[in-house]
C-alpha cells in the first residue's frame, strides 16, 4: 500500500517499529484525515490489501468484543467456552 510505504520511508530511521511506535503512527494517520480521506486510501487498496485490511478489522475487534465477553462472565460461564 502506497500510504504505508510512505510512512515507512518517513519513520525507518527514526523509530524501532515496536507496537508502541505503531500505534502513534497509525493514530496520526487516523487523526489527522477526514472520513472521505480515509475512504480514499481504502479505495486505493488492491484487493490483496482490502482484504488483509477488513480480516485484520474483524479479527482485532472479535478479539476484544470476546476479552470483554469473557471479562463479564463467572467462572462456571467462561468453562462452557473453553472446551
Amino acid at each position: 500500500m502506497k500510504l504505508v510505504d510512505e510512512l515507512f520511508e518517513i519513520y525507518r530511521d527514526r523509530l524501532t517499529g515496536d507496537d508502541e511506535d505503531l500505534d502513534i503512527i497509525a493514530l496520526a494517520v487516523v487523526e489527522n484525515n477526514s472520513r472521505q480521506e480515509l475512504l480514499n486510501i481504502v479505495k486505493e487498496m488492491n484487493d490483496y490489501e482490502l482484504h488483509f485490511f477488513i480480516s485484520m478489522y474483524l479479527t482485532e475487534t472479535l478479539k476484544d468484543k470476546f476479552a470483554k465477553y469473557s471479562g463479564n462472565m463467572d467462572n462456571t460461564q467462561q468453562s462452557k467456552y473453553l472446551h
